[in-house]
């Protein structure tokens, strides 16, 4: 009898060999029948597999990947002598929906999306435009939007385990291209989408796209800290420091000359900031509703700090005749200017969405200001009353 060789595999060896070897020719296939890329040649996969379901030509547009860590990939492309362009997103089923958001800031509240997801075991799915106007459902009704759809194009198609979202619309930008700012999102895996409501997304990410090379930049910060360097300025310029600074010239007038250089410093360092934060507001978008009374209010506010800043310019001595018509505009224009800021912080933070927690912190400071320019109103009064 010959002895086994110890180099001989056993026939159990053998036999998990050749499972293993069938499992990674399974996951091979699988995953070329999944795959999308922008490099791909295959007509049996990826986009070109559905191509036929999209009812615009798909063959020539140009292809980047959107959001590496989620699979995203976006194809788009002019076509046509109308400005109208064509998307294809592609992303991964997870479960839940995927959009793509146009907007001119990169902010996602006040942007247009179009979104899409399954139904159930058919290889067409559900795809709407958004208007989104906040961050709970209610906020974000189907079919409202301004991105203007070419009836008939917009739909959602799954093939191998990935969705393929397809739209066309027609740019009414003056430079005839879409807005430059892309927002992607992932919705949660399983929600129901009540009457085609959106709920929260589970995960997003933003770009700035150059439409005529094909370029995209992460810009998760651009835009967006723009909308929130212009609230934080101007609300602490105008919203917070002003108010303070009225509030040093009222009461602390006995503390000479503490309380001039205390009021101009403040009021100083609050006009610099709030004309920064108008500055950086002409640069956010104007179509959303209450911009136009924000702005408004906005501009009036900066004037009057500016007419303030002349006034301490050119304000005459104290023995003056017309000191006293001085003090009158300067006390009053300081008022309106208060009052309008006030009330602009407010419409900012509604138009920002930020009404519930934003609004009720500054309504807290506001109400410990006004209960504190009481007390300091009473004894004012007796003060006065005191001396006579």
């Amino acid at each position: 009898m010959k002895p086994r060789s110890s180099c001989s595999p056993s026939p159990g060896t053998s036999r998990a060999l050749v499972v293993l070897l069938l499992c990674c020719l399974c996951s091979s296939v699988a995953m070329s029948q999944t795959a999308d890329s922008c490099t791909s040649t295959s007509t049996t996969t990826g986009l070109a597999a559905v191509s036929r379901l999209i009812p615009f030509d798909t063959s020539n547009l140009t292809c980047f990947d959107a959001w590496t860590s989620q699979g995203f990939i976006l194809r788009y492309g002019k076509s046509g002598q109308n400005n109208t362009w064509s998307f294809v997103l592609s992303a991964p089923d997870g479960g839940g929906y995927i959009s793509v958001g146009f907007s001119s800031d990169g902010s996602m509240v006040g942007s247009s999306a179009v979104a899409g997801w399954t139904t159930g075991g058919s290889g067409v799915g559900v795809a709407k435009q958004y208007r989104l106007g906040g961050t709970s459902p209610g906020s974000c009704p189907p079919d409202q939007g301004s991105l203007a759809l070419v009836p008939g194009t917009t739909l959602l198609v799954a093939q191998s385990s990935r969705l393929y979202l397809a739209f066309q619309f027609t740019a009414a930008d003056a430079q005839q291209q879409p807005p430059p700012y892309l927002i992607y999102a992932v919705g949660p895996s399983g929600a129901q989408l009540s009457n085609n409501y959106l709920v929260r997304h589970r995960s997003y990410a933003s770009a700035a796209v150059d439409y005529a090379t094909g370029v995209a930049a992460s810009t998760s910060a651009g835009a967006f800290n723009t909308r929130k360097w212009h609230g934080a300025m101007a609300g602490l310029g105008w919203g917070v420091l002003m108010p303070v600074g009225v509030a040093l010239a009222r009461y602390f007038r006995r503390h000479d000359p503490f309380w001039f250089y205390a009021h101009v410093s403040v009021q100083g360092v609050g006009f610099v900031l709030g004309a920064v934060g108008v500055a950086a507001g002409f640069k956010l978008r104007d179509d959303v509703p209450g911009a136009d009374s924000h702005q408004a209010l906005g501009v009036a506010v900066l004037v009057f700090g500016c007419l303030q800043v002349l006034a301490f310019l050119a304000r005459p001595d104290k023995g003056s005749k017309v000191r006293r018509y001085w003090n009158w505009y300067h006390h009053y224009v300081g008022r309106a200017a208060v009052a309008c800021a006030v009330a602009n912080v407010f419409i900012g933070l509604s138009i920002a969405h930020e009404a519930t927690a934003l609004s009720a912190f500054y309504g807290v400071f506001l109400a410990v200001g006004v209960l504190a320019s009481v007390v300091l109103e009473v004894r004012l009064w007796r003060t006065a009353r005191s001396s006579h």
